[in-house]
């Protein structure tokens, strides 16, 4: 027995040494557990807040919201509009500081003729009250009742008498017959024989305009409880939306169109002695505003153009390409080509300028290398506006006027080519400004030929038809909807007796495709080259003889 032991003692240890040693592992460390709980019950709809269902939608639109506004307001299937104020839970109406505003722009304004340009706000609002204002010559307001009803809730109910109510499509013929109305209206009703006032020096034909300190801007929302409101907020669409402003400045194109330009003579002279950017000191920021600047450049650029002398008096004229500085300062956009001086140095330093013209990207019209390139539009796009300039000559002389091989301004002649580009252009969609280099006169009253020739085409429906030839400033008229100004003056030229340093500058404002008006600003002469802004007597008297020789005067 001992034996049987001791033997499978010594070969367990004979096994135990023939077995190889293996690498030691460390001792793993046990991760400690977590601790014990209880498991937590899973969310329920019953556990967490739900969101406060939105009841049914009830809309009421007070009645001092304009039509433009409600046209563009856009309201779910599911709202439902009611007449009862009273059973709405949303109200859209005039109400400062709201959810989803819209800035609704009203303008002060006048039959086209009339002589004064503005008033301050408390003279408007006096007026409104029925008090005495000698520019308002006691006349009452005139506006629609939806206008009527907005400015009350701004200002008060009116005195009475002091407002008379018309409907829309009657306040400008009733305007027009009456001569001295002033009316309140909103911006989209804005149109070609209205003249806009300025308020407290504003006016939303300002290049610059805010709505937020203008004193006739009008704020829409919605209004409801403070629960609904924040809960419509949290919508990513509103039920509910309303156009942000009936003046939105993305749809807004400034046009400036002047009189005629010659930098030769004493304009010359005085660029040579004060500096090339004389002329435009005064004038310069306010026709580099405009989104688009016209210049009717006369003369050609000639490297051999004579110095200017003081005692020429001739009417052969070039300019030197110095001068160049003077245009390209004022960022001018498009050049008219229909003066009678373009050749007075023959077909070189004309077709040069065309060069210079091309090289410095800035287009033109009204003139060109031969016939075809003469008379072809210049095609301009601005804000969405499509706007298209054509011009013609029809004074000559002769060998200012293009050929089918020679370069010149375009020949005006019979007008058939031209009534025909006029109608083309309008079929596409174009607003369709025309200029005419005419038989120059020296007087506000246009003459005969101008007024056949300016209304032939002004009956097609172009936007503007404005005289670049006169070298003083002429009456106006209207066709329908479109401005005619049979001429605007000088805008740069040495002629300085009293009539001739007289001139206007048009600003012509266009708005969502729309021809909106223009905004006639007035200059005077100064040391034969510096136009400066016109006095208010001044401005005053151009006014009073350039309406009284208008056609709508007689």
């Amino acid at each position: 027995m001992k034996r049987r032991l001791f033997a499978a003692i010594l070969l367990l240890l004979v096994l135990v040494a023939c077995t190889p040693t293996l690498p030691t592992q460390p001792t793993p460390i046990p991760s400690p557990l977590p601790p014990t709980s209880t498991p937590s019950p899973q969310p329920s709809a019953t556990l967490l807040p739900s969101p406060t269902p939105l009841p049914a939608l009830r809309v009421y639109v007070a009645p001092n919201v304009p039509p433009a506004l409600l046209d563009q307001l856009q309201i779910a299937p599911d709202v439902q509009r009611v007449s009862d104020p009273t059973s709405a839970n949303l109200r859209l109406t005039i109400w400062p500081d709201i959810w989803n505003q819209s800035a609704w722009v009203y303008a002060l304004a006048a039959p086209f003729p009339t002589l004064a340009d503005g008033v301050s706000l408390s003279e408007l609002q006096s007026a409104w009250r029925g008090q005495s204002v000698k520019i308002f010559a006691g006349q009452p307001l005139w506006m629609t009742p939806q206008t009527l009803d907005a400015f009350s809730a701004q200002w008060g109910a009116p005195a009475e008498s002091a407002v008379q109510v018309f409907p829309a499509d009657e306040l400008l013929d009733r305007a027009w017959a009456a001569g001295t109305a002033w009316v309140i209206l909103p911006f989209e009703d804005l149109g070609p024989r209205w003249k806009v006032l300025r308020v407290n020096d504003q006016s939303p034909y300002d290049q610059a305009f805010n709505p937020s300190t203008y004193p006739l801007t009008v704020y829409y929302g919605l209004y409801g409880e403070e629960a609904l409101i924040t809960a419509l907020k949290a919508l990513p669409v509103p039920p509910v939306s309303l156009p942000a402003t009936n003046r939105d400045p993305d749809k807004f194109t400034s046009l400036i169109l002047t009189g005629t330009t010659a930098l030769v003579r004493r304009t010359a002279l005085r660029m040579e002695e004060e500096g090339v950017l004389y002329p435009a000191v005064q004038i310069g920021d306010y026709l580099r505003s405009a989104d688009l600047l016209h210049i009717s450049n006369e003369i050609s650029f000639d490297p051999e153009c004579p110095p200017a002398r003081p005692l020429y008096t001739g009417s052969r004229f070039c300019s030197s390409p110095a001068y160049w500085e003077l245009f390209e300062s004022l960022d001018v956009d498009l050049f008219e080509l229909t003066g009678n001086h373009m050749l007075d140095w023959k077909a070189t330093p004309f077709l040069a300028t065309l060069a210079l013209y091309q090289e410095q990207g800035i287009p033109y019209y009204g003139g060109g290398a031969n016939l075809t390139e003469a008379q072809r539009p210049l095609l301009l796009e601005d804000h969405g506006n499509r706007l298209a300039f054509i011009g013609c000559n029809a004074a000559g002389p002769a060998i200012a006027l293009a050929g089918d091989d020679n370069p010149g301004a375009a020949p005006c002649e019979d007008y058939d080519w031209l009534a025909d580009q006029v109608t083309a252009l309008k079929s596409q969609g174009y607003l369709v400004i025309v200029t005419f280099q005419a038989i120059e006169v020296d007087d506000y009253e246009p003459s005969s030929a101008q007024t056949v020739n300016f209304g032939r085409i002004a009956r097609l429906g172009p936007a503007i038809i404005s005289g670049s030839q006169s070298h003083f400033p002429q009456g106006m008229a209207f066709e329908d909807h479109t401005f005619i100004h049979y001429g605007l003056g000088n805008l740069f030229f040495d002629q300085m007796d009293r009539d001739h340093r007289r001139a206007f500058i048009d600003r012509h404002i266009f708005y969502a495709g729309r021809y909106l008006g223009v905004e006639l600003a007035t200059t005077m002469m100064e040391d034969y080259a510096q136009p400066r802004w016109m006095t208010p007597e001044e401005r005053t008297k151009l006014l009073g003889f350039a309406f009284a020789a208008s056609d709508w005067a007689k």
